[in-house]
């Protein structure tokens, strides 16, 4: 099996732009609904019980800091290792290294709990115009719902958790 790059994923996987950065497709949404008066009040209405996407980013197409009403689970497919940044809302930034068995300190899975703020980027390999890239999968339990879906405001991340003003610079826009 050759080795693939960026391009190769997004046509053959048939992945679009998200709204967050990086390409998407979703492969499941579940068919079993969960009721809105069977979720916590915050979910505001219905939810499929589970959906899953693949998720590509490249060096040039980071995912920005964005919260979500549930858990997400990161699966590592293919490419480069990549970093998800989590800001806990006491401050605490909390890193997720997923790649493969060769990058040291990395997972195939990591968790990231519902409703912190977090952002990815394929971890930096000091060439930002390289064809560096990562595919994931993430799944997502209660289902993900874009009405559930927050992209952070730079400078109200800023104002929140100035500590991590490089990091939030990087992963938002203007």
């Amino acid at each position: 099996m050759g080795q693939h790059n960026a391009e190769f994923y997004i046509s053959s996987l048939g992945l679009i732009a998200h709204p967050e950065g990086g390409y998407f497709k979703e492969t499941f949404r579940s068919e079993v609904e969960l009721s809105a008066n069977a979720l916590p009040a915050h979910f505001g209405g219905m939810r499929s019980a589970s959906t899953a996407i693949y998720f590509l980013l490249t060096t040039a197409r980071a995912s920005s800091f964005h919260r979500i009403e549930s858990d997400e689970v990161w699966h590592f497919y293919a490419g480069d290792p990549l970093e998800v940044f989590g800001i806990h809302p006491d401050g605490r930034l909390e890193v997720w290294l997923l790649g493969g068995p060769e990058t040291e300190g990395a997972s195939f899975q990591a968790t990231v709990p519902a409703g912190i703020w977090f952002g990815s980027a394929v971890k930096n390999t000091g060439d930002p115009n390289s064809d560096h890239f990562s595919l994931c999968g993430c799944t997502v339990a209660p289902g993900f719902d874009f009405d559930g879906f927050e992209l952070a405001d730079r400078q109200g991340l800023l104002a929140e958790f100035p500590q991590h003003a490089d990091l939030i610079t990087k992963l938002t826009t203007g």
